[in-house]
């Protein structure tokens, strides 16, 4: 694979039992990229050991006075030269190649996992953790995949010099056979302290950055507290807490690599007086002296490599772990006990399905073509169920470092994962991702607007048969365009060319919620799910939406999780959800009138006050013909 074939057309299934698996599997991947690699390290690393061989000639050619002999080793040095300068540029591309191919694997594997899961990603791991894991960490995988084949050439070259300089003048040979391992394996013992401090480090510098997010995103309610000081102090505390974690980690590689000069200055020393004393004796010439003291010296590069690959993996190890921990997360999770299967979501769409939308585990049933309002009492059951309703996966368990009691999901009741909804009798879980999405659109209560202009907002995958302004004028954004025309950029006053800024900021809650509803009116899906798409906006604002949305939806699937009256009256149909299970269907006006439980969630009525009303003869009937008249 080379840069420019550049995306994969498929990353694979990745090996995501463990970090170290991962990274073999990476590997694995790459063995083509990294052969070339291991080749021309080699072709580089073997000129530069063969260097002190052509020195060692020339220093004997001159003390021989032998031209011929001075000729040969300049033509020996020229050529090793050239084989130095060729492996060193190609072993750059080649290694450069290898790490840039192998962080795109691993972003295009994130991407799909994120597609794949949706929403439901950040409730298995914190989003810093996946942004993290998508910036910092890819590049320290990178790095070690970069870093493992000039290591292996390394390793290869000090087996060639050591066996080679055995051969050229044993005496001395011995010395560096023995020596060179005892080099190369000294710094071991100090590894697993030096990673146990980097991933303290690394620790304390995540829950730095994360409360400095929350810092800023919470910056306008912390002013308007008093609070600045107080978590300027907290931050300061943390940064500090980074510092001294980050000094105790560079004291532990200083310590590594003043092993990795000290020790092969030792090996020099001994050289150095064992190689004289030879030469003293006449057992060894000058020139094999100073070729095998010149060796020994450039035999420093290529153990520099085995500090580089240690450094690389401990710091390598922990973020392959925390792209598998998101890698081996699926869109359906398993019920307790089972193991997750390994499956590669499908690429190719299916017949998209079409019909009644049901879901098996509370029974609720949205026809085809009607407006549909449910009436849920707790907002967490109503979000579940609305994800469980686009296909999205809803059995989340919380991050080990974030679960909490009141994290608990349908995961946690016996029986393991709810069943997938059904679109037209076919499961949503069965049929292939691109198509779920296509078919089934889910605006959750939360919807992010993402920076750019208003018409790159709403320049999504759409059917084509709702345009741009017709989703704006459904979802009452008239006030909108009018405040975004005034800030325009061009002269023109198009509010269609207004930069949006990040997330909305800029805007009220009241005014990002309608953006995001008119963008999710214009992909104009078979089936659009919508959890509490006016809870932000006035009552007037809100009656006018909920008809928009009925009209320009005419004929399409709608199922609109809400409770205020002035959206269920404009239902076709109202469903009560209660404690999980569908406990009564019809109008919002037949229901206010049968049903007390629907009647004390839409009208905020306690069950004194029902009680109360009951006990007056009439009372009730007057109420609920008031509230009748109040709704319509």
């Amino acid at each position: 694979m080379q840069i420019r074939d550049l995306p994969y057309p498929d990353p694979g299934v990745p090996d995501v039992r463990s970090g170290p698996r991962f990274l073999y599997w990476l590997g694995r991947n790459q063995l083509g990229g990294q052969l070339k690699s291991l080749s021309w390290g080699l072709l580089h690393q073997c000129g530069v050991a063969g260097l002190p061989l052509g020195v060692g000639l020339a220093v004997q050619a001159v003390v021989d006075r032998s031209g011929r002999s001075l000729a040969l080793a300049a033509g020996l040095i020229a050529l090793l030269g050239a084989a130095v300068a060729l492996g060193d540029t190609m072993l750059h591309r080649t290694a450069v190649t290898n790490w840039i191919t192998a962080a795109a694997r691993v972003q295009q594997l994130l991407a799909r996992k994120t597609a794949e899961l949706g929403s439901a990603l950040t409730r298995r791991v914190a989003a810093g953790e996946v942004v993290a894991v998508s910036t910092g960490d890819v590049e320290k995988i990178g790095w070690f995949v970069e870093a493992l084949s000039r290591f292996a050439a390394a390793a290869l070259t000090l087996v060639v010099v050591c066996v080679g300089l055995l051969v050229y003048q044993p005496a001395l040979g011995v010395v560096v056979a023995i020596g060179v391992p005892v080099l190369a394996l000294a710094v071991l013992p100090l590894l697993p302290k030096a990673t146990r401090r980097a991933d303290a480090q690394r620790e304390l510098a995540g829950k730095a950055t994360e409360l400095a997010s929350d810092t800023v995103a919470g910056l306008r309610v912390l002013r308007g507290i008093g609070g600045e000081d107080l978590f300027l102090g907290r931050y300061r505390d943390a940064s500090q807490q980074v510092r001294r974690a980050a000094v105790r980690s560079a004291r532990m590689w200083a310590l590594i690599s003043a092993v990795q000069v000290l020790l092969p200055g030792l090996l020099l020393i001994t050289i150095v007086v064992y190689g004289a004393k030879l030469t003293l004796d006449g057992r060894v010439t000058v020139g094999e002296l100073v070729t095998v003291y010149s060796a020994v010296t450039l035999l420093l590069y290529p153990l520099r490599h085995f500090e580089e690959i240690a450094m690389a993996y401990s710091f390598s190890r922990p973020s392959a772990q925390r792209a598998a921990r998101v890698l081996s997360l699926e869109r359906t999770a398993p019920a307790p006990g089972d193991e997750a299967p390994a499956r590669t979501p499908a690429l190719v769409p299916d017949e998209p399905p079409s019909g009644d939308l049901y879901d098996p585990a509370t029974g609720l049933l949205a026809p085809a073509g009607l407006f549909t309002a449910v009436v849920c009492g707790d907002p967490d059951l109503a979000g579940r169920l609305a994800e469980r309703l686009g296909g999205h996966a809803t059995s989340d368990t919380a991050a080990p470092d974030t679960a909490t009691p009141d994290t608990a999901t349908d995961a946690d009741a016996p029986g393991g994962t709810p069943p997938s909804a059904l679109l037209g009798g076919v499961a949503l879980d069965d049929v292939a991702l691109i198509t779920a999405r296509g078919a089934v659109l889910v605006q959750d209560k939360d919807p992010v607007l993402l920076s750019g202009t208003l018409a790159e907002l709403l320049d999504v995958p759409a059917s084509g048969h709702v345009s741009a302004a017709d989703a704006l004028d459904a979802a009452q954004c008239e006030d909108v365009l009018a405040a975004l025309a005034q800030t325009s950029a061009d002269r023109a006053d198009d509010p269609m060319r207004t930069r949006i800024t990040e997330r909305g900021r800029s805007l009220s809650g009241g005014q990002r919620q309608r953006l995001a509803l008119a963008r999710s009116l214009v992909t104009d899906p078979e089936v659009l799910v919508l959890d509490e798409p006016t809870s932000a906006v006035d009552s007037h604002t809100e009656a006018r939406v909920a008809a928009g949305v009925k009209r320009l939806r005419s004929g399409r699937t709608t199922v609109v999780f809400a409770s205020s009256p002035l959206v269920l009256d404009q239902a076709d149909q109202v469903v009560l959800v209660h404690e999980g299970e569908v406990a009564a269907a019809g109008t919002h006006r037949e229901l206010l009138h049968t049903d007390p439980r629907y009647r004390a969630v839409v009208t905020r009525e306690t069950a004194a006050e029902d009680a109360a009303k009951a006990a007056i003869p009439g009372a009730m009937e007057h109420g609920v013909r008031e509230e009748i008249e109040e709704s319509a």
